[in-house]
């Protein structure tokens, strides 16, 4: 992995409601540039508003985000997202697109020529594993939910952004997939040092993929720290997830 360096993204005194309802309360969080950060936690705390917050699919009802030292709502959101890859489950691919017209799709929209693309769309198949001569001119429908997931992180990687956002990208797959994916990914941060964003509610998971957790619960940070700080925090919520997998190792 890249040497982790100073902040990327920043959420400062962030607050998110709707009717309402508050999602984000306060929350404070700096993710650095190279790291891993996983935010763990059980579905409602708060995890998937985080991305699009960073992402700026919403934007903050009190508080600010930064991305590379800038607010979000001072960046022209297009603009913004060309720096920023998002995975979703099942790679959230176009069904009537080729697999290449999938990952060059963002590619297309920043006018790269056709060989540029052509070129990249093959390099970014190759590195997730799927031979661009064999998956190329296919369609979504025809590969697996784990070759989905594969192109999903090709086309999130393929405009060569500096933060990739991860939303429980491996959730849906089954256990030998998802396991054999972890590591794909691991390797990929590991040889890319790309900064990366990951949600999830699989304490395994986190421990296997983090630079460090962000425990959220209730729209709140309750721990943030290194795997290892992790497994010995007395947090109620960190016990709860730590004594999880004790029982269903």
């Amino acid at each position: 992995m890249g040497e982790i360096g100073e902040s990327i993204v920043e959420l400062r005194s962030v607050s998110f409601a709707v009717s309402g309802n508050t999602i984000l309360d306060d929350l404070n969080l700096s993710i650095k540039k190279g790291e891993v950060l996983i935010l763990l936690g059980e579905s409602g705390c708060g995890k998937t508003t985080t991305l699009k917050l960073i992402n700026r699919l919403i934007d903050p009802t009190g508080g600010e985000v930064f991305v590379e030292g800038r607010r979000t709502t001072d960046w022209n959101e297009i603009e913004l997202r060309r720096h920023i890859g998002y995975v979703l489950q099942e790679g959230g691919l176009f069904p009537h697109f080729t697999i290449a017209r999938n990952v060059g799709l963002t590619l297309e929209l920043l006018g790269r020529d056709r060989v540029t693309t052509d070129a990249r769309v093959r390099e970014m198949l190759s590195l997730v594993n799927l031979d661009p001569t064999k998956f190329a001119e296919r369609f979504p429908h025809e590969l697996s939910g784990g070759q989905r997931q594969r192109v999903g992180v090709a086309r999130a990687l393929a405009a060569d952004p500096d933060i990739v956002l991860l939303d429980e990208p491996f959730g849906a797959l089954d256990v030998i997939t998802r396991t054999s994916l972890q590591k794909e990914f691991a390797r990929l941060v590991r040889d890319l040092g790309k900064t990366a964003v990951f949600v999830t509610h699989d304490l395994h998971e986190a421990m296997l993929l983090g630079t460090r957790i962000a425990l959220m619960e209730k729209g709140r940070i309750v721990f943030l720290g290194k795997p290892q700080e992790f497994s010995s925090s007395q947090i109620p919520l960190a016990r709860a997830f730590t004594e999880s997998i004790a029982l269903n190792p």
